[in-house]
């Protein structure tokens, strides 16, 4: 009896709404490749960490207020809601390390998503568009992370916002005019922090949801790619239609995908609960010290992933061109992120898979990761001639990676790549 009421109860949802349907197409039989590793969990943890910040976001914003002017005692509004989020907050601390951890845990988990599709050439056709949905949710991500950045009102908060928002600056003619306009006010101050605060809790997310729906949408349109590099739905049963190397992605990768989820979550369970700073990398200590605009901090870096960039704005000291070395910066570093949207068309190999390229690309690789991690870890420094130095070597490897790839991956010796998937 229990079964015929909800079989009747499914059949009218679906009679008004495609439940069944869109089930069947993105789970049940939706057909994955069947030889998914390690490298395929951080897609689905991308997801999972998307929830913990939104879900802990709004529970932070019931108590925060976006207000920069100082209380009875002195201290700004803004990181006095912040300490009693901490201190006064039932459970408080802990939403507001979850939500702190969450924010460098989304970086992880993309960075090592989009180093799987370098592995794998997953920007490859079809899945140009997939890879361009995925780098403006990569965008999305920055300006969500540094618009957030500003709302503790700590001294790095204070003072890493004035040192971004002036690089608008730099830009010739309307750069003065943009600064103000973006900060809305001639310095930071309780109106940049009100607009940031609209930003990061409204606007960016919003379009950062609409761009991981397109995201999935397209990945379910094309198909997954595979180790291999192989495309599933050109071998098909000829009685079923089914792919040959293909599993229903429910049951199989769902179950595979939570154990990767409990993983991820005992990871991050010691980092919020033993070190939520993480030694200054997640949380730096100069942010628990209230925004003073009369004392700069003696050394100001970002957070730990925007470092690279961050780098590369810094290794640019040499005026050229009438143009200003610090114009120069932040055309690199915006070149740095933007380059990788033209990523499908500069790669002209003839398999996607690294398994099956020559030793030009895995090496070129191997070198363009040591580059991109000493770059992020020299952000972290407060520069000398011997670092900037290095950055410079390591910005000029960045950027060799990509322009130089139309031709290394052309004439790169690869090997032939089996007509079925392999284990």
């Amino acid at each position: 009896m229990a079964n015929n009421k909800m079989t009747a109860m499914l059949q009218w949802v679906d009679e008004r709404f495609p439940l069944t349907a869109t089930w069947k197409a993105h789970l049940s039989e939706y057909y994955a490749p069947k030889n998914f590793n390690f490298w395929y969990f951080f897609g689905s943890l991308a997801l999972l960490v998307l929830v913990i910040q939104i879900v802990t976001g709004i529970f932070l914003v019931m108590h925060y207020k976006p207000d920069a002017s100082l209380n009875a005692n002195g201290v700004p509004v803004a990181f006095a809601s912040v300490e009693y989020i901490m201190r006064d907050v039932p459970w408080g601390w802990l939403i507001r390390y979850m939500h702190s951890t969450g924010a460098s845990a989304f970086f992880v988990v993309v960075y090592l998503h989009m180093f799987r599709g370098l592995l794998y050439g997953s920007y490859r056709k079809p899945r140009e568009l997939l890879w361009i949905f995925g780098m403006f949710i990569y965008l999305c991500l920055m300006a969500e992370a540094f618009f957030g950045y500003l709302l503790p009102w700590g001294q790095m908060s204070y003072w890493g916002a004035q040192v971004i928002v002036n690089l608008v600056s730099a830009i010739p003619v309307i750069g003065s005019d943009l600064g103000v306009w973006v900060r809305g006010d001639y310095v930071i101050s309780d109106a940049t922090l009100n607009r940031f605060f609209s930003f990061h809790v409204i606007a960016i997310p919003l379009v950062l949801l609409g761009l991981v729906f397109a995201h999935i949408i397209a990945l379910h349109e094309v198909g997954s790619n595979n180790p291999d590099g192989i495309e599933i739905k050109k071998k098909k049963d000829p009685n079923t239609g089914i792919p040959l190397d293909g599993i229903p992605f429910h049951p199989y990768y769902t179950v595979k995908d939570i154990v990767g989820v409990v993983v991820f979550l005992m990871v991050f369970s010691v980092i919020v609960f033993f070190a939520p700073e993480l030694g200054g990398y997640f949380l730096e200590y100069n942010n628990f010290i209230p925004a003073d605009p009369l004392q700069t901090p003696p050394h100001i870096a970002p957070v730990w992933y925007f470092t690279p960039f961050y780098s590369i704005l810094r290794a640019n000291t040499i005026n050229f061109f009438w143009v200003d070395a610090k114009l120069w910066g932040v055309i690199f570093m915006g070149l740095g992120v933007v380059i990788l949207f033209f990523l499908p068309w500069l790669d002209r190999s003839p398999v996607k898979s690294i398994r099956y390229r020559g030793p030009i690309y895995k090496g070129a690789l191997a070198i363009f990761v040591v580059a991109f991690l000493i770059l992020g870890y020299l952000g972290m420094l407060a520069p000398t001639p011997g670092r900037t130095l290095v950055a410079q070597i390591c910005t000029i490897i960045y950027f060799l990676f990509f322009f130089l790839m139309p031709w290394y991956t052309r004439i790169d010796k690869c090997k032939p790549v089996p007509d079925r998937v392999t284990k």
